[in-house]
């Protein structure tokens, strides 16, 4: 590679960083000072038949604000940080949505290791635990990489609940009242859906995976949070979307898509499921696409006893996580303790 070449490919990432501070920072109130931008690359992207390695470093801040305050453009390098990392776009989209909130509990004010515990507070005041906690995790990653360490706090202490609450998972008899009354309503596209994730235990977000060749050959690559595993599709389940498959014409791309051909979401999904309550006789706060992986957990876990395979066909790295989709409610542990006949007193 030239040193023209090289010279002309650094200059375009240059630009390409001070384009994305200056568009997501316009309605700061304060314009942080721009610096030097930084030692981004050790060498440059190879041109092609150049022969040269590829080594980009990490994005870090391009510039340090002077009135110890965080600003729009913070995040939107911190967001680009996190695309270079691969995090997945829903996690990236939560942590710029939970920076945005500190930003406006700080109202302009500079930022400090008291205020962020007054925010922590604050939050604790407002939500459960888990959610603090995920809203701390993105502030903490924020402030490394910012390089500001010290403003890092302690999430909050959570026992590890040893029953789910009952009030909030769904049972397999509600299960298949929604299934069912999503065919009475006629919405066979909701009906396989609900059967898709529930027999496959998928993420909402993964169904684009369920494409017409993964229905044909009874699997699908899944690719998720830097993982890609296989998952498989119960032949049950793949003869009903053949022939739903035929009956709308559909013969390439994703099964589950919108009238305009577009993939679902979560928001369309979410929104079909909740007209499905009030009829199907299910507690709202019981519906929503997590549950249905939930649901399949617990009957995998039921019939395998095998938390490690369940991981794996989850896709979790951590054992822990699948081992909360697994609890069971406190009714079902009291009948549990009822059969191991200690109690010989009559």
């Amino acid at each position: 590679m030239s040193s023209q070449e090289a010279a002309f490919i650094v200059d375009a990432v240059e630009k390409k960083h001070s384009l994305l501070f200056s568009l997501c920072s316009a309605s700061a109130p304060h314009r942080p000072q721009i610096g030097r931008a930084p030692d981004n690359i050790d060498s440059v992207r190879a041109l092609p038949g150049s022969g040269t390695a590829a080594v980009r470093k990490p994005i870090r801040p391009t510039f340090q604000c002077a009135d110890g305050t965080i600003h729009a453009g913070h995040i939107a390098q911190y967001a680009a940080h996190l695309q270079e990392e691969e995090r997945a776009k829903n996690t990236i989209k939560k942590y710029v949505h939970d920076l945005h909130g500190l930003m406006a509990f700080l109202s302009g004010q500079p930022i400090t290791k008291g205020a962020v515990i007054a925010w922590k507070e604050h939050l604790a005041e407002i939500y459960a635990p888990a959610t603090v906690n995920s809203m701390l995790a993105a502030a903490n990653g924020f402030f490394r990489f910012m390089d500001w360490p010290k403003l890092s706090v302690r999430p909050l202490k959570i026992q590890r609940p040893l029953f789910c609450d009952e009030s909030r998972e769904m049972t397999r008899a509600e299960y298949v009242r929604l299934v069912d009354e999503a065919r009475r309503q006629g919405n066979e596209r909701l009906a396989l859906l609900l059967q898709t994730v529930c027999a496959t235990g998928i993420r909402v977000s993964e169904l684009r995976f369920i494409t017409v060749e993964a229905v044909n050959l009874g699997r699908t690559a899944v690719s998720n949070k830097g993982k890609r595993r296989t998952v498989f599709l119960p032949g049950k389940l793949c003869g009903l979307l053949k022939k739903y498959l035929k009956k709308q014409k559909i013969t390439d791309g994703s099964v589950f898509v919108t009238r305009t051909g577009k993939p679902l979401d979560r928001s369309n999904i979410w929104r079909d499921m909740k007209a499905l309550c009030e009829r199907a006789g299910v507690e709202p706060g019981k519906v929503f696409p997590h549950n249905l992986r939930h649901l399949f957990a617990r009957t995998y876990y039921a019939l395998e006893k095998d938390l490690s395979r369940l991981a794996d066909i989850l896709g979790h790295s951590n054992i822990s996580t699948t081992r909360i989709y697994t609890a069971e409610s406190g009714s079902v542990h009291a009948r549990q303790m009822e059969r191991l006949g200690l109690i010989l007193t009559t």
